[in-house]
């Protein structure tokens, strides 16, 4: 597995690590010993970065993390957990009491006494620009009960703004070969700032898989079937914000493109369309690590493998990009 400095945290991880959303409700249900399975899956093959958030299934995915850890406490990760969506989306709910509040349920839930890194979560646009947000998270910070913090992003302009900021430490944004707007100033922007980019939704919700149809439907508590259309939350958090049929499309041509690389010359294994999807990613200039989701032991192994595919190239690049301007530039990238 490569590793990566984590931006402004000095520490570093894995560039694959596991995101853990589907651990809570909303992508079907897990149960806890197949949650304890991903994670340990995920940790033996040298995952050391784990990120969550207090509202995925209402803090149990950090429940199961923090259970988890608790017996095994010689493991050697890094939890990146997120706040603020428990309140009404307002700038004036993002206070330091607000934020005591918040922490002090995610270490209880993590079992942990600080921690190590703490992002607001794709708050109102302008919170990022309001210096009274920043000075609470610097309190927490010298409070003892975060080590560093950072922002989970919707919109690039958010990321910049952020990235300007002298002690935020990582920039979560969406970036897959289906979103590609982040390239163009955020990972440079970062770069020159020393901040860390978590990319998230590296699969665009599993269409770079290459395993759906026009037919696949998804269970009904599945964020796949409830917010197609961005009725619960932002519409870009499930499928990039793709139209699904057209996503279907694209991810055989990308799957193509990943055939066409054939196998290793080492003799190791031809990589998956989800493994290019990832490897791509952490081979992007500026990206600290990888966040796909597992929901089985053997999901998070083959997701972790990616961290040690091969360089793919200049010619997958192209490919990369001519399915994003043939497909989706027009339709995305001014809205994100």
């Amino acid at each position: 597995m490569e590793h990566h400095l984590l931006g402004r945290t000095g520490r570093l991880v894995s560039v694959v690590g596991l995101g853990t959303w589907q651990l809570g409700t909303d992508w079907g249900d897990v149960s806890e010993a197949d949650a304890h399975a991903v994670i340990d899956a995920s940790l033996e093959a040298g995952v050391t970065f784990v990120d969550t958030a207090d509202v995925y299934g209402d803090g149990r995915s950090e429940q199961l993390i923090g259970s988890y850890l608790a017996e095994h406490p010689d493991a050697q990760v890094t939890v990146a957990t997120k706040m603020g969506r428990r309140v009404e989306q307002v700038p004036e709910a993002y206070t330091l009491d607000a934020f005591r509040g918040w922490v002090d349920r995610s270490r209880t839930n993590l079992r942990t006494d600080r921690l190590d890194l703490v992002q607001l979560h794709c708050p109102p646009t302008a919170v990022y620009s309001d210096d009274a947000v920043f000075d609470a998270l610097d309190t927490l910070v010298d409070e003892g009960a975060i080590a560093t913090y950072g922002v989970s992003v919707e919109r690039t302009e958010e990321a910049l703004t952020a990235i300007a900021r002298p002690n935020v430490a990582t920039v979560q944004i969406i970036l897959n070969a289906f979103r590609l707007k982040p390239l163009d100033e955020v990972l440079p922007a970062a770069s020159e700032a020393g901040v860390g980019i978590i990319a998230r939704v590296p699969l665009a919700s599993g269409l770079l898989s290459g395993r759906y149809t026009a037919q696949t439907t998804f269970p009904e508590s599945d964020h796949r079937t409830y917010n197609r259309n961005g009725e619960a939350f932002d519409v870009g958090e499930t499928f990039s914000g793709v139209d699904y049929e057209t996503g279907v499309e694209a991810a055989q041509e990308f799957a193509r493109l990943v055939e066409e690389l054939g196998a290793p010359e080492d003799g190791a294994p031809a990589l998956t369309p989800a493994q290019a999807a990832i490897a791509w990613l952490w081979q992007q200039s500026g990206v600290s690590t990888v966040i796909p989701g597992a929901r089985n032991a053997d999901q998070a192994r083959a997701n972790a493998a990616a961290g040690s595919a091969r360089v793919l190239g200049p010619t997958f690049e192209r490919g990369v990009r001519r399915i994003y301007d043939e497909r989706f530039r027009a339709a995305l990238h001014e809205k994100w």
